[in-house]
C-alpha cells in the first residue's frame, strides 16, 4: 500500500534535486521572508516542480508546502502532501551541503509515507507505514535501517543553526547518558537517528512547522524510534495551525526519551 505514492514522491524529489544542484552552483540571490527566514530560487523552483508533479500524479490530494500560499482548502482533504522543498535554507546559503528535500503523505491526519532526500549526498531515506524504513543510494541500492539499541553513551544531535538555551539545558541535565554531541543541519537529524548513527535530538523552539517534521516522523518511527512532545504525545498533521509550538524530542527508543 502507498507504493505508487512513494514512487511519485521519489521522482519528484530526484527531479527537484537536479534543479536544486544547478542553482547551488550559481551566485544565487537570498531573500528574507516575513518570518525572517531566508528563501532562494532553489526553494521556489523545487516547490513549484514538486507541486506540479504530485498534483499531476494524484490530482485529488491536498497540498501543504513551505513556499506556497496556504489556502486552508487542504483541511477538507483526507490525503495531503506535506512538502519542504529545501529544508535548511541557511545551510544551502552557507553551501555546507546539509540541506534536504522533505516530502510526506498524510492520511486522516497521520503520516503514512515520507522521504528525506539529501541532494548533495545523493542519498534518500524513506518509509511507508508498517513497511519499515530504508536508505536508498544514488546507484539504486536499498538498505533497511534501524535505530541504535544503545541506552547509554548516547550521541545527541544539535541543530547547526537553531540551538537554543532550553535545548542546552536538557542536554546538560543528562550528561550522565549523553557523552557525544554532533552538530548537523536540517532533517538529517531524523536520518542519523533512524539509521543508528545517533540516539537523541531536541528541538524546543516553537518555530518549526509540519513540513519540517512530517517526513522525518514516519522515517524515524518505522526505523523503531520515536518523535514526541515533552508530554509524551505525538503530533497530528494537516492541522489548521501548522506550527509545532510545543517542540519535540527525537529518540531511538522510549528509554532515551530524556526530559
Amino acid at each position: 500500500m502507498y507504493e505508487a505514492q512513494l514512487a511519485a514522491m521519489l521522482k519528484a524529489a530526484k527531479d527537484a534535486e537536479v534543479e536544486i544542484k544547478k542553482i547551488y552552483e550559481t551566485s544565487f540571490a537570498v531573500e528574507i521572508k516575513s518570518d525572517n527566514s531566508p528563501v532562494t530560487a532553489a526553494d521556489k523552483t523545487a516547490d513549484a516542480l514538486i507541486r506540479k508533479e504530485l498534483s499531476r500524479a494524484f490530482p485529488d490530494y491536498g497540498l501543504l508546502t513551505e513556499e506556497s500560499k496556504d489556502t486552508k482548502e487542504r483541511l477538507s482533504k483526507r490525503d495531503i502532501w506535506i512538502v519542504d522543498p529545501v529544508d535548511g535554507t541557511k545551510e544551502f546559503v552557507a553551501r555546507n551541503g546539509e540541506f534536504t528535500t522533505n516530502i510526506a503523505l498524510a492520511h486522516d491526519h497521520e503520516v503514512v509515507a515520507g522521504l528525506i532526500n539529501i541532494p548533495m549526498w545523493g542519498v534518500t531515506y524513506y518509509a511507508i507505514k508498517g513497511q519499515g524504513a530504508f536508505r536508498l543510494e544514488k546507484d539504486g541500492t536499498r538498505t533497511p535501517i534501524h535505530v541504535s539499541k544503545k541506552t547509554d553513551q548516547l550521541t545527541c544531535l544539535l541543530s547547526r543553526s537553531f540551538l537554543n538555551d532550553t535545548e542546552k539545558g536538557l542536554i546538560a541535565k543528562h550528561l550522565d547518558k549523553i557523552t557525544h554531541q554532533v552538530t548537523v543541519g536540517a532533517a538529517i537529524k531524523y536520518c542519523k537517528i533512524a539509521d543508528g548513527s545517533a540516539e537523541i535530538s531536541y528541538r524546543m523552539s516553537p518555530n518549526t512547522k509540519e513540513w519540517d517534521v512530517a517526513a522525518g516522523d514516519i522515517i524515524l518511527t518505522e526505523a523503531g524510534g520515536i518523535m514526541r512532545k515533552l508530554d509524551g504525545t505525538r503530533y497530528t498533521y494537516n492541522r489548521e495551525d501548522v506550527y509545532n509550538r510545543e517542540g519535540y524530542v527525537l529518540a531511538s527508543c522510549p528509554e532515551n526519551f530524556l526530559i
